[in-house]
C-alpha cells in the first residue's frame, strides 16, 4: 500500500467520519478490481481476497483454488494439481480449497492508480449510505449550514459532514443567498432514490416557523403551551394558533416574551415576515374573530356541517379583514381547516336606504308623486316640503325629468303643504 492510500484511509475515516473497516473493506475491493484488469486472464478466476496490512502497508491478492488429480487438472484459473497442493500442505486431498497467493510484483505500485477510482467510488457509495443512516431520522428538525453553490435556483448547502439540497421550489419568495452565508433550514425528508440519498431543505415550509418557536419558547418545549395550527405564506405572512394547558400562563404572552424578545427574534430569522400570534379556541366563532383582528365584526354565522364560517364587518374593516389580495381570509381558513367567507355588513346601509323610501313615500303622497319621483326629489335634496319650495323650479324639473310647468304644480303644493303647518 502506498502513502497516498494511507492518506486516503485517514481522511475518509477522520474528516468524513467513514468507519475505517469500511474504508479497508473498500480499498480490498478497488485492489481485487485493479487485479483482474491487470493479470491476463484473472477475470475467469471465480473467488479472489484481497487482504491489506494497515500497519505494513502491504497488500496481497490470494485465489481460491480446488485440488483436482493431476490427470483431471484442466483449469489453471480455479483448479490446483494435487501434487502441487501437497508441497504446500501434505494432507491435501482431492476435493479441498486452498488459497494461494497469486500477487504480481511490484502490485501494489502499479495497481494504485486503477484502484484508486474504484474505491472512490465504493467510499461516495458509503459516505451516502452514512448520511442516510445518520439524517433519515432527522426529518423534522431545523439544521444550520453554510451556502456552498448553487445549481441552477437550487441551493446547495454545507452540513459539515453531510450536504443539503434546497431546491427552487423550497426557497422564500424575495430571499436572496450569497456563497458563505450562514442559514438554518428545515430538514423536508431525508430521500434515498435514484442519485443516492439526498437531504431535501425547506425554508418556506410552515413547520420551519413551528420548529423555531419550539426552540425560543421554552413554554412550548415544556409542553405547557401547544402550537394547535400553522398556515403560512412564506415571505408575506404567517398565522400561528397556541393554547395553553395552564391557565395561569398566556399562550400569547408567553410566545411574544418580554417586549416582544421572542417573537423579534423569529421574525428576524424570518427576514421580517409578518407573524401573527393567535389564541387557539374550540369554537370557531371565537377562533374567527381572534384570527381576523384588528378587524372589528359584526356578525359571524357558522356552519358547522359544511364548515363554513360567514363573517361581516363594516365597510371600514373589510380590507383589514381580507386583507392583501386576500390573504388575512386565506391564512385564516387554513388556519381553522374550514371555509372563512368575509363580506361587508350592509345592514345600516339597508336601514338608512329603508328610511329614506319611508320618508320619501310620505313626501310623495302629500304632494302627490309617485314613490320613483318622491325618491328622486328626496335625493335630490327635498326631503321635506320645507326644503322643497326653496328649490328652483328648474333645477326640480332636471333632477326629476320633468317639465318646468310640472315643476312648478310641485312647488305650488309644496307651498301649500308649508303655508297649512303654519
Amino acid at each position: 500500500m502506498t502513502n497516498d492510500i494511507v492518506a486516503l484511509i485517514d481522511y475518509y475515516e477522520k474528516e468524513k467520519g467513514i468507519d475505517r473497516d469500511k474504508v479497508v473493506a473498500a480499498l480490498e475491493y478497488a485492489f481485487i478490481s485493479a487485479y483482474r484488469k491487470m493479470v491476463p486472464g484473472a477475470d475467469a478466476i471465480e473467488t479472489l481476497r484481497a487482504a491489506v496490512d494497515t500497519k505494513k502497508g502491504e497488500t496481497k491478492i490470494w485465489a481460491s483454488l480446488a485440488v483436482v488429480a493431476d490427470e483431471d487438472y484442466s483449469d489453471k484459473f480455479n483448479e490446483v494439481p494435487l501434487s502441487t497442493a501437497s508441497k504446500k500442505n501434505a494432507s491435501a486431498e482431492v476435493g479441498d480449497i486452498q488459497e494461494f497467493n497469486v500477487t504480481p510484483k511490484d502490485f501494489g505500485r502499479i495497481a494504485v492508480q486503477t484502484a484508486k477510482q474504484t474505491m472512490m467510488q465504493r467510499l461516495r457509495q458509503a459516505e451516502k449510505e452514512m448520511i442516510y443512516e445518520e439524517f433519515k431520522d432527522r426529518a423534522g428538525d431545523v439544521v444550520s449550514g453554510t451556502v456552498r453553490r448553487f445549481e441552477r435556483n437550487d441551493v446547495m448547502i454545507d452540513l459539515g459532514k453531510f450536504e443539503g439540497i434546497m431546491p427552487n421550489r423550497e426557497r422564500v419568495q424575495g430571499e436572496e443567498y450569497n456563497i458563505g452565508d450562514r442559514i438554518r433550514a428545515y430538514v423536508l425528508a431525508v430521500e434515498n432514490e435514484g442519485r443516492g440519498p439526498e437531504i431535501i431543505l425547506s425554508r418556506s415550509h410552515p413547520n420551519f416557523v413551528r420548529r423555531l418557536f419550539e426552540a425560543e419558547v421554552n413554554e412550548i418545549s415544556d409542553r405547557t403551551v401547544e402550537i394547535r395550527g400553522v398556515a403560512r405564506e412564506a415571505g408575506f405572512r404567517t398565522k400561528i394558533a397556541v393554547w395553553s394547558n395552564d391557565p395561569k400562563v398566556d399562550p400569547v404572552g408567553a410566545c411574544v416574551g418580554l417586549r416582544g424578545a421572542r417573537v423579534k427574534n423569529i421574525v428576524r430569522e424570518l427576514n421580517n415576515e409578518k407573524v401573527d400570534i393567535i389564541r387557539w379556541s374550540e369554537d370557531p366563532r371565537e377562533f374567527v374573530k381572534e384570527a381576523l383582528k384588528p378587524a372589528e365584526i359584526r356578525s359571524i354565522t357558522v356552519d358547522e356541517p359544511a364548515k363554513v364560517v360567514n363573517v361581516t364587518v363594516d365597510e371600514i374593516d373589510l380590507s383589514k379583514a381580507i386583507g392583501r389580495k386576500g390573504q388575512n381570509a386565506r391564512l385564516t381558513s387554513r388556519l381553522m381547516g374550514w371555509d372563512v367567507q368575509v363580506r361587508k355588513d350592509e345592514s345600516k346601509e339597508e336601514q338608512l336606504k329603508a328610511k329614506i323610501g319611508g320618508a320619501a313615500h310620505t313626501l310623495g303622497e302629500q304632494l302627490g308623486l309617485t314613490d320613483a319621483l318622491a325618491e328622486k326629489l328626496t335625493f335630490a335634496g327635498g326631503a321635506s316640503a320645507e326644503l322643497v319650495v326653496d328649490m328652483p323650479a328648474d333645477y326640480i324639473a332636471g333632477a326629476l325629468g320633468i317639465t318646468d310647468d310640472e315643476a312648478e304644480t310641485i312647488l305650488e303644493k309644496a307651498r301649500a303643504l308649508v303655508a297649512s303647518d303654519v
